[in-house]
């Protein structure tokens, strides 16, 4: 098997691919023949030193896959056996062959290419969990979804429009046509000043009643400032810890500078409400994921549910791909390929 391992901190030179012997699945377990993984943000952050979840390195990561079952551990269902499946893994993605448990495994939809299959798991999964299992969107209330031109800003710019609820996005100007083309409300270039004061007059300076906020330290601030009273402030990532010029874990000295100080008090007279998502952290709750992933499977036959992938690199080229999610060049997911 190939698998792109990362051997240190630092750019894209710290990615190296090496071979090793297929592995063979265990109790209850699936070997899956990769066709397509998913790069996310946190992989970048593994790679940079800024990621405490990633494993020591040299290590291998990639939450997401597709592809063919071509082995079965005992105690796992023989009918899996040959079939188009998608699911999670816990590390291990950027390969040609991951070995993971049966319950982290679904039926790839016929309609769907493995590439797109791709692009579910970590994206839509932790919209869901944003939008409709913490946040509790309504269809008469705001979203306003920070990076929406992002893998997790379409995932929820999907289900704003499946609930009914309005979707306001911050993003660059270039990315506004095809943002509302699939069904975003309103955009803000974030890249042209403070995007609160344009926010407030959408919102007949009320706010909205959910934000999604992967951008971290003081932004989580301006975020909270932002809300309407009833409002939520979802946190899901400290990607603005990449953009600090400070070696190595020190840039995420400036994101802990900036963290807000919320307490029960100010939130009780403020009647506002702020929680965090971490995907990484629910390996234990795979029944809940199940549950999830299986509303999600059903927006595909509905049609709602519109993966869309930006753009795919071979799996030896995965320093590419990542060089461009950090330039912020990316509209959608972007995705690894194995022939």
């Amino acid at each position: 098997m190939k698998q792109m391992f990362i051997v240190g901190n630092g750019g894209p030179e710290m990615l190296q691919l090496r071979e090793s012997p297929d592995p063979m699945p265990g109790a209850h377990e699936l070997r899956v023949r990769v066709r397509a993984s998913g790069v996310n943000f946190a992989d970048i952050m593994a790679r940079q030193g800024l990621y405490p979840d990633a494993p020591k390195k040299p290590c291998v990561v990639g939450y997401e896959f597709s592809g063919v079952v071509d082995a079965v551990g005992a105690g796992a269902a023989p009918e899996w056996m040959g079939k188009a499946v998608f699911g999670l893994t816990r590390f291990g993605g950027y390969a040609d062959t991951v070995v993971v448990p049966q319950a982290q495994v679904f039926a790839k939809p016929a309609q769907l290419s493995h590439e797109q299959c791709a692009a579910i798991p970590v994206n839509y999964l932790t919209a869901w969990q944003l939008m409709v299992i913490v946040g509790s969107l309504r269809a008469d209330e705001t979203v306003l979804i920070h990076n929406a031109g992002g893998g997790v800003g379409l995932a929820a710019i999907d289900i704003a429009r499946h609930i009914g609820a309005r979707s306001i996005g911050t993003a660059s100007a270039r990315k506004h046509a095809f943002l509302k083309e699939r069904g975003l409300a309103e955009a803000i270039d974030y890249t042209q000043g403070d995007w609160r004061p344009e926010l407030m007059r959408l919102t007949g300076d009320r706010g909205a009643e959910l934000i999604l906020d992967a951008l971290g330290g003081s932004h989580w601030k301006k975020s909270y400032q932002a809300l309407r009273h009833t409002g939520r402030l979802g946190m899901f990532g400290i990607s603005s810890a990449t953009e600090s010029k400070l070696p190595g874990p020190l840039r995420l000295l400036s994101v802990v500078l900036g963290l807000p100080l919320y307490n029960p008090i100010s939130l009780m007279n403020d009647n506002r409400a702020v929680f965090g998502v971490n995907m990484g952290h629910l390996w234990h709750e795979v029944e809940k994921i199940r549950v999830w992933m299986g509303a999600l499977l059903q927006g595909v036959e509905d049609g709602w549910l519109r993966p869309h992938v930006d753009c795919s690199f071979p799996l030896e080229r995965v320093g590419e791909a990542q060089a461009y999610i950090e330039a912020r060049r990316n509209t959608g997911k972007v995705v690894l390929t194995v022939e």
